[in-house]
This record gives C-alpha cells, sequence and structure tokens, in this order.
C-alpha cells in the first residue's frame, strides 16, 4: 500500500510544542480532530492555533442483506476465521458477548448455518462520505520479507531502529478531554518538549546502538515501514517477526503521490512496482525521496511460532489474508464486519465478500476508505502493489438480539 501502513498520524500544530500529532493504540489509528482552538498552558503569552472541527459523521443508512452485491455468492466459511480473531479482541464488550457467544455455538463447517448467523445477528448498512459519496478508494497491503543480520557486516547495511528512550509521548486528554486518544511526540530540549527527529535528520544522524537488526535492501526497508510489519530471515537461519512499536509524530506523506506531482510518474504508474522501478532507474535521488515522508516507524521484534498466522493488526489479533481489512476508526467501528464490493487489483473483476476491521493506518482516511490485506509473500506483495480500485462498503452493527 503507498498510503500508508502503520505510520500513523492526525495532524496537529500546536505553536512550537510539537509539529505532528498522531495516535497509536498499538499500532496506528487515527481520531477526529477537536473542536475549538488548542492553547499552550505553559507559554500563554503565545499566539492560539485553532485546529479544525471534527470530521462530519458519516452517514450510515440501514438496508438489506440482499442490497448488497454478490452477497448469495460470498463463502461466508472462509469469513469465519476471522470473525472468531474479533471475538477475542471484542467479546468483553456489551454489544458483542451475545454475537461471539451464538458464533461459538455455530457450525462453522455448515454454511448455511453461517449465513444465517450473519444475517440474524446483523444490519448491514451502506457507508457514505460527509458529501454524499458512497464509494472511495481501496487499497492493499501485505506482510513483507526482509533478509537481514542481528549485526552490520556484508550486504546488511540498513538497520531497522527499535523505540529511541528519548521518544516522548504526551496525552494531553486528562486537561483537553476533546483530544481524548491522540497523543503528541516528541523530545527534551532543556525543559521544553520539541518535535521529534524527521526522517531526514535521521538519516543524517543514525541512532547508534538502537539497531534492532540489519536488512540488506534500503527499499524494501521503506516499505516495510508502509506496510507495519513483517518478516526477516536472519543469516543464521532464524526468520523473526518486526511490528510496529512507535512512531516519530511527524505525518505520514506518500512518495507516490509527490511523484506524479513532480511529473515523474502518472497516476496509473504510481504503483508500488512503477515506485520501485522509478528508484531502480534513479538511484541517486532514492533517500530525497523517502525524506518525502518525514513519518519513520521503530519496530519490536516478535518471535514466530506459527507462520501460518498473520501478524496482529490493531484490534490487536492476527490478520486473516483475504478477510482482514485497515479502516478509518474515526468512521468504521473497529472489529466490525464489513462487507466490501470493488474490484480486483489492476482489473474489473468483481471482488464482492465479508471481511473483518481488524486494522488501522496511517493513510486510511475517511469513511469510505479500506486496505485490504493480502497476507505474506511474493503473490501477495505483488496484488497489494496494483491494488488501486474504486469501492463501496457496508458495516454490519450487531442486534442487541436476533
Amino acid at each position: 500500500m503507498l498510503s500508508t501502513r502503520r505510520s500513523v498520524t492526525a495532524s496537529l500544530v500546536l505553536v512550537s510544542l510539537l509539529a505532528a500529532c498522531s495516535t497509536t493504540p498499538p499500532a496506528p489509528v487515527r481520531m477526529p480532530a477537536p473542536v475549538g482552538p488548542v492553547y499552550v498552558p505553559e507559554q500563554p503569552t503565545q499566539a492560539v492555533i485553532p485546529v479544525q472541527p471534527p470530521a462530519p459523521a458519516p452517514l450510515m443508512t440501514p438496508t438489506t442483506f440482499s442490497a448488497l452485491p454478490g452477497w448469495e455468492q460470498d463463502d461466508l466459511r472462509q469469513a469465519w476465521p476471522a470473525l472468531l480473531q474479533t471475538c477475542r479482541g471484542l467479546a468483553s464488550r456489551p454489544e458483542w458477548k451475545a454475537v461471539c457467544a451464538a458464533a461459538r455455538a455455530t457450525d462453522a463447517a455448515d454454511g448455511a448455518a453461517v449465513r444465517r448467523f450473519f444475517e440474524s445477528w446483523f444490519v448491514p448498512n451502506l457507508v457514505r462520505a460527509a458529501d454524499g459519496a458512497d464509494t472511495g478508494l481501496i487499497t492493499g497491503y501485505y506482510e513483507a520479507m526482509l533478509y537481514g543480520a542481528r549485526k552490520r557486516g556484508g550486504a546488511y547495511q540498513t538497520p531497522l531502529y527499535r523505540v529511541p528512550d528519548d521518544l516522548l509521548t504526551v496525552d494531553l486528554a486528562s486537561v483537553y478531554p476533546q483530544l481524548k486518544g491522540m497523543r503528541l511526540r516528541g523530545r527534551l530540549s532543556g525543559k521544553t518538549v520539541v518535535p521529534y527527529s524527521t526522517r531526514a535528520e535521521i538519516a543524517r544522524a543514525p541512532f547508534a546502538g538502537k539497531e534492532l537488526l540489519w536488512v540488506n535492501d534500503p527499499v524494501e526497508a521503506f516499505f516495510l515501514e508502509v506496510q507495519g510489519s513483517g518478516r526477516v530471515q536472519l543469516d543464521s537461519g532464524e526468520t523473526v517477526r518486526v511490528a510496529y512499536a512507535d512512531q516519530n509524530g511527524h505525518p505520514y506523506k506518500t512518495i507516490g503521490r509527490w511523484l506524479v506531482e513532480q511529473g515523474e510518474l502518472t497516476a496509473e504508474q504510481a504503483t508500488a512496482q512503477g515506485i520501485r522501478a522509478w528508484i531502480a532507474a534513479n538511484p541517486e535521488r532514492r533517500q530525497e525521496l523517502f525524506n518525502v515522508n518525514p513519518s519513520y516507524i521503530f519496530f519490536r521484534e516478535e518471535k514466530l511460532p506459527d507462520p501460518s498466522l498473520g501478524p496482529k493488526g490493531a484490534l490487536g489479533v492476527p490478520l486473516t489474508p483475504g478477510r482482514s481489512v485497515a479502516i478509518d476508526p474515526s468512521f468504521i467501528p473497529l472489529g466490525a464486519p464489513l462487507y466490501l464490493a470493488t474490484t480486483e487489483a489492476g482489473s474489473e473483476l468483481p471482488l464482492q465478500r465479508l471481511m473483518m476491521a481488524q486494522d488501522t493506518g496511517g493513510a486510511i482516511r475517511g469513511a469510505v476508505r479500506a486496505d485490504f490485506f493480502y497476507g505474506f509473500g511474493p503473490e501477495a506483495m505483488d496484488r497489494a502493489g496494483k491494488m488501486k480500485q474504486r469501492g463501496t462498503v457496508w458495516v454490519l452493527l450487531p442486534r442487541s438480539t436476533p
């Protein structure tokens, strides 16, 4: 995916306190902008910078399952493992307790029973943007594979960093309730909190001693940040997973859009494959391109006990290839079933299926916006890189009783 992944940010300028803000529990999440002006208590004489009002609520129109294109043709049993993962994340919530109890009592191998479950326990709602539009951008992402080592040497010259000790996270919600869920990131300079280092600054002054791993390809390391998680096959033969740990607080900016604005690529060429090809043809401009995106992702290492399971998304449960999707939780409830009607990556073939909204992303913004998780491996990477389609979404909201 070219416009995010897990680099998360909802920008908020607070005079000279911080240049940006982001939400990331435990992975990138955006929240609506707060209402009214924001003051910096420690500097009352500074000018007050008004912030944008919250985004208008999306329009959700209840409808019927028969109105969902392709609903009858979708094998809902394939979505069942993802639903059970959602129940792991949401079963304690009152509106989900009865739903998940009913799910556990349903025969997952019985297609008719699974269909009855969804049609009995949920109401589909067509999602529209505030301007009334019922179509939006559908992109894709994947779990990357990189090759690396625990020590620098030979081909392994590109660091993946762990969270630096001086990265501060400031939660202002106790003072400004309207900022609930929004966090400022920065570092201390004397007694002042200042913006944390940008990508360009990190490239000029690396964090010696904070390297988590060293990998052999700076381009794949950059795309790993966009995806938010991946696997690294070490020179020892061990394979580990690296997961999103934190972010430097600067807003995510898409390098694909910049290449289009500069006239280097057309909009159609600005896929992951097209960007990689441009970098290969212009290696001397690689860092210039990367620096367009000031956001920087820090990772943590995780063991990989079961390679068949996907990485954990923002819901805290493993993602299911082809059935998990990232959404903007400002509009779509995290964990909710979501029916997606779009087209296959780079084609006009219909792609209509039930998904689970189990993840978020820094550039997944808006009501009618989704990022399709393709899984792990070369095919997933290829399809995710080409996915830039228009689509419609319906969110399935739980009933209190079937």
